[in-house]
């Protein structure tokens, strides 16, 4: 009898702008039996680029990338290939990102500083049709849709787009103007019309009263 053949293995694609991060996921794919390296992309039109001429059996997504917010990227790809399963992961805790990041079409949410096994069983998760978010988060997401609503549709900044939910929340961590332009890739001038937009859509007047809310927001999510 003929012996069966080794499945082939998940092909992944990494999008993020950190050199370090991208040389770190290709040693992990190259050392993984079943895991297979497929290319990476620093930014959302590279990647868009790439994922034309060769798609991925999972795609890893930073949410902070330079041209774009990831969660957009995420977006766009839900609708150009609707049967890519998407991780996003992130430098930020998974209660600001995560249900934002299902929203936008990802089946999985992870932050940089989980273990290496919690990245293979998530990539593994996903790839297979899974949702890959931790206990606590998926209690969370169960109880909000148990009660009718979304923990999301709960929350005064649900309207902000993600982009401005990127600045908020780097706001609430007390980071300068400046400091939100380099950490976003993005132009001093841009993050002043984020915040101009973000104060409008939260019927705000005063600068400081941005601030101080998305810094109230931020402590009041921050573990016990």
């Amino acid at each position: 009898m003929k012996a069966k053949s080794a499945p082939a293995p998940t092909r992944i694609a990494i999008v993020d702008d950190h050199t370090m991060m991208r040389e770190g996921w290709r040693l992990l794919l190259e050392i993984s039996d079943d895991l297979d390296f497929a290319w990476t992309a620093v930014d959302a039109a590279d990647a868009l680029r790439k994922i034309e001429a060769d798609t991925p059996d999972v795609l890893v997504v930073d949410i902070s990338l330079p041209d774009r917010s990831g969660l957009e990227l995420i977006k766009d790809l839900r609708l150009l290939r609707p049967k890519l399963p998407m991780l996003a992961i992130s430098m930020h805790d998974e209660k600001l990102y995560a249900q934002r990041a299902l929203k936008a079409g990802a089946r999985g949410y992870l932050m940089k500083s989980a273990p290496q096994k919690d990245l293979e069983e998530a990539i593994h998760r996903v790839a297979t049709g899974g949702i890959a978010v931790s206990k606590e988060m998926s209690e969370e997401i169960l109880r909000a849709f148990s009660s009718g609503n979304t923990a999301e549709a709960q929350d005064s900044i649900a309207d902000l787009s993600d982009r401005e939910f990127e600045v908020f929340v780097l706001i609430g961590q007390g980071k300068t103007t400046g400091q939100i332009a380099d950490t976003l890739h993005i132009s001093s001038k841009t993050v002043d019309v984020h915040k101009m937009n973000i104060r409008t859509k939260l019927g705000m007047t005063e600068t400081g009263e941005l601030a101080y809310f998305a810094i109230r927001w931020a402590e009041g999510r921050k573990p016990v």
